[in-house]
C-alpha cells in the first residue's frame, strides 16, 4: 500500500463547483542567512459535498489526479473560519 501525501492549509478561494483553492504555508531555513523564512504553495482540493467555506483550515490527501491541476481530496475540516 502506498502513502499518500497530506497538506494543511488555509482556503483562500472557492474555485468553481466541488474545488476550492488551499493555501500551505511551510517554513525552511534560507541557505545563506540561516533564518526561518516562510514559503507558500496553492493547491486545488477536491470537495464532494462542497462544504468547505473561506478562511477554513483543512486537511487534504493526495488522491488519483481528478483533472489537469487538480490531485487532492478533502479529508477533513480542522476549524472554520470568520465569517
Amino acid at each position: 500500500m502506498t502513502h499518500k501525501r497530506e497538506i494543511q492549509g488555509v482556503v483562500v478561494k472557492i474555485s468553481g463547483d466541488k474545488t476550492a483553492s488551499v493555501l500551505v504555508t511551510r517554513q525552511v531555513i534560507h541557505p545563506r542567512y540561516h533564518k526561518m523564512v516562510k514559503r507558500f504553495k496553492k493547491y486545488l482540493v477536491h470537495d464532494e459535498r462542497n462544504e468547505m467555506k473561506l478562511g477554513d483550515k483543512v486537511i487534504a490527501v493526495e488522491c488519483r489526479p481528478l483533472s489537469k491541476t487538480k490531485s487532492f481530496r478533502l479529508k477533513t475540516i480542522v476549524a472554520t473560519g470568520v465569517k
